[in-house]
């Protein structure tokens, strides 16, 4: 039953473990109306805009991939562009299919990750992917095939699986010889099946009604699904399907962030207003330009068409997916779409003459975003004439999500009440899985820990 309209709780998970870093939750109910969500980062704050001060401007890609163990691709390649764009050096050719490449393998081992051994198990009615792997042993292989392969991939190119270190400005320090991807393309024939299969799988998951009514922000690049590359692209809530774009230097004019006093981590507004970055997003804004298969799949999935038209501008046949808790459809259809895309780069690939192009110092302010799996990951640099940084921005996509995340615990926690599901441990379950949802950079794969009450006078 709902709690009595004449109290209030208070309702806090003190630590969460499926999310980047130290989270907790604080959730604050009065009678039966969910009246504030806070979702609170308390790390310690990381300095690494500040330690970057002073570095050499070829440093970036590696010491900011050491800010995630499960993206670090993401951060190297828009370390690489915002670094390559401040010193007026663009990177082409096979050099830049091979970046699309190495940033295929971290989705495919980071999505396949999610699916498989955190989002599953909440559709499952498992506790976790122990639960998961006694009742269901054939899905938890296949998901640890598919990220081995990840894995696999981004260590062929990257050097090694976490923080890769064969990435340089310009390029790489060494490049692969034709014979040395064979292997791979053969893994990745058997990753495609595997990836179907996934999608099949995920589309049989029973979906509670939801809707993140957010405005949706990735990138979009013209003629390709955007991943390493592409300008910011705004589709708004509540308005036509007529998507926005602005310069990529205009970011910080558009995304403004803010220090809250509960957490350590800035929260962040895209002109004044909620926003949210990642699967659902890409989907919305570019999902027209997967390829004919990405495209069948999302059709047996159930996401239908497309929302917006191939020529650009306007709403197509399909309509938007707002549904949080369908996501990971999105996930598994990109995970597809990246094995697919490996193949079709490996398929085309001629070892360029040199693995990297020079990229000398000057004084400038450059700027770099692409699509970590989660979503926008933007950095900015400005350098002196030596190529000192004297100034960095990052703005990850876990903090551009935060208000929405905040909104979607709200909204499905007080559908929870309005159900009658208004007890301590059916609170936290509904909380788990909203925030579980967005898949918000993950350092860990726990359960959350215990759920404090502090029940406080109410009024009628």
């Amino acid at each position: 039953m709902s709690p009595p309209t004449s109290r209030s709780r208070v309702l806090r998970i003190p630590a969460l473990t499926r999310v980047e870093g130290e989270t907790a939750l604080h959730l604050r109910v009065h009678g039966d109306t969910v009246t504030e969500a806070r979702l609170a980062i308390y790390e310690p704050p990381r300095f690494f805009e500040a330690f970057l001060r002073g570095r050499a401007h070829t440093e970036p890609p590696d010491l900011t991939s050491r800010i995630c163990g499960i993206c670090p691709v993401a951060y190297q390649m828009s370390a690489c562009r915002a670094i390559e764009d401040a010193c007026g050096v663009t990177v082409g050719g096979q050099l830049a299919a091979l970046r699309r490449l190495l940033y295929c393998g971290e989705w495919i081992e980071s999505q396949t990750l999610h699916i498989h051994l955190l989002h599953a198990p909440d559709f499952l009615g498992h506790d976790d992917v122990i639960g998961l792997s006694r009742s269901h042993p054939e899905h938890v292989e296949r998901g640890l095939r598919l990220k081995q392969t990840g894995n696999a991939l981004v260590e062929l190119l990257g050097g090694r699986a976490i923080h890769p270190v064969n990435v340089r400005l310009g390029g790489f320090h060494r490049t692969p010889a034709r014979a040395e991807l064979r292997p791979m393309a053969e893994r990745l024939r058997t990753a495609l099946d595997d990836a179907w299969d996934t999608v099949r799988w995920v589309a049989g998951f029973d979906f509670p009604d939801a809707e993140c009514d957010a405005d949706l922000f990735a990138l979009a690049e013209a003629g390709t699904y955007a991943i390493e590359s592409g300008v910011p692209t705004v589709l708004p809530y509540g308005e036509p399907l007529a998507p926005r774009s602005f310069p990529l230097r205009d970011f910080s004019a558009h995304v403004a962030e803010a220090q809250l006093p509960y957490s350590t981590a800035l929260h962040s507004r895209l002109d004044g207003r909620r926003h949210l970055t990642g699967s659902l997003a890409r989907w919305a804004i570019s999902g027209h330009l997967l390829s004919p298969t990405a495209l069948e799949a999302a059709r047996e999935a159930g996401l239908g068409e497309p929302p917006l038209r191939p020529d650009a501008g306007g709403g197509g046949r399909g309509s938007v997916c707002r549904n949080p808790y369908r996501s990971v459809l999105v996930r598994a259809v990109e995970v597809l779409y990246a094995v697919e895309e490996a193949l079709r780069i490996i398929d085309a690939y001629e070892p360029p003459t040199h693995p990297y192009v020079e990229v000398p110092a000057r004084a400038g302010t450059g700027h770099g975003a692409t699509e970590a799996p989660r979503g926008l990951l933007y950095h900015r640099y400005t350098l002196d004439a030596a190529g000192r940084i004297t100034d960095a921005c990052l703005v990850p996509p876990t903090a551009q999500n935060q208000g929405a995340i905040e909104e979607d615990l709200r909204r499905i926690v007080q559908a929870g009440l309005d159900r009658g599901e208004g007890s301590e441990a059916e609170l936290t379950r509904l909380c788990e899985r909203a925030v579980r949802n967005h898949d918000p950079c993950i350092s860990c794969s726990a359960h959350f820990l215990e759920l404090d009450v502090e029940r406080v006078p109410g009024t009628t």
